[in-house]
């Protein structure tokens, strides 16, 4: 049995891609894109279709208003892949709006709705910032269920779990990343490896403090630089993972055993509310998770204002 097929008996398989082709490959139970998926979606021959008939079907619709036709388009193809669900993330120039973020959550639903979409199949998908959070707690009590990404410390967590939100996606690469370039010369990949990789740590921490505390908020380990990463967590929720690291795992046939106890010193008292003063503290005690989902949110903005240029360009 490969590494893949092992993997799947722990934790539920996720696509992180918006390339059809490859989710057939792979038959993943969800998958997850974010602006920079379908960005690179739509420049390859293969779905530039999708980007013009968006275009062709909103004539003289802002540029911003055609994106998100575009990303359920993309969304709706994907449901013909997979069997569960597709999170769809929204403008993340509104990633510190909530009012704009649950208006803009609201159209999406209704856009997936029209094309004969259930709300159960669809997870909105938005930053992991106070103003995200508070406006994924809105759309959860309308029934409209929510991905919580760019996570990186477990305030956030704690945040979104107090909002009663249906899916976090902690960051274990880009935590990685941070810690090594952090400590350059310095840094030994041998011994930072496997459960010792700070992104491991920060996610197998979130993991356990929902277990302990019965908090039904699924966790989704994302953003994976390695397969090791990968194995270390196994038994995680779900797992949303790259094309090009999926295939290595197919390929492989390293044993992949549970890692993450799903029942570990189960505390029934639930921990207390963070306060929005608490929640902000935490995050500037946390040069990482302040830095990473700073940089997370600039690079989703700088690369749906690319996404809005090409529909220009297309619409000239």
């Amino acid at each position: 049995m490969n590494s893949l097929a092992q993997l799947r008996q722990h934790s539920t398989v996720v696509a992180d891609t918006g390339d059809f082709d490859q989710l057939a490959q792979f038959a993943p139970q969800d998958a997850t894109t974010n602006p920079s998926l379908v960005l690179k979606a739509v420049q390859s021959p293969r779905y530039r279709p999708l980007l013009e008939q968006a275009v062709a079907a909103h004539p003289g619709a802002s540029a911003a208003t055609v994106a998100e036709h575009l990303l359920v388009a993309f969304g709706i193809e994907i449901l013909k892949l997979v069997p569960g669900r597709v999170s769809t993330e929204i403008d993340p120039r509104l990633s510190h709006d909530t009012a704009a973020s649950i208006a803009t959550a609201q159209r999406l639903i209704a856009l997936y709705a029209a094309a004969g979409v259930p709300r159960a199949r669809v997870l909105i998908k938005l930053a992991s910032t106070w103003e995200g959070i508070q406006a994924a707690r809105q759309l959860e009590q309308q029934g409209i269920h929510t991905n919580l990404t760019l996570l990186f410390c477990l305030a956030q967590a704690r945040a979104c779990a107090d909002a009663s939100v249906q899916l976090i996606s902690p960051f274990v690469g880009r935590i990685y990343d941070w810690f090594k370039k952090t400590a350059g010369h310095s840094w030994n990949e041998a011994a930072m490896a496997g459960p010792n990789d700070p992104g491991v740590r920060s996610v197998g921490e979130i993991y356990r403090h929902y277990k302990r505390h019965g908090i039904r908020t699924e966790v989704m380990a994302a953003s994976f630089r390695n397969t090791g990463q990968i194995i270390a967590l196994a038994g995680c929720d779900l797992m949303t993972i790259s094309p090009a690291l999926l295939a290595e795992l197919a390929q492989a046939t390293t044993p992949v055993e549970r890692r993450l106890a799903l029942h570990e010193g189960r505390i029934e008292v639930p921990p207390p509310a963070l306060t929005e003063a608490e929640f902000h503290a935490a995050l500037a005690a946390d040069a990482m998770a302040r830095d990473k989902l700073a940089e997370g949110i600039a690079q989703f903005i700088a690369d749906t204002e690319t996404l809005e240029q090409l529909i220009l360009c297309h619409s000239a």
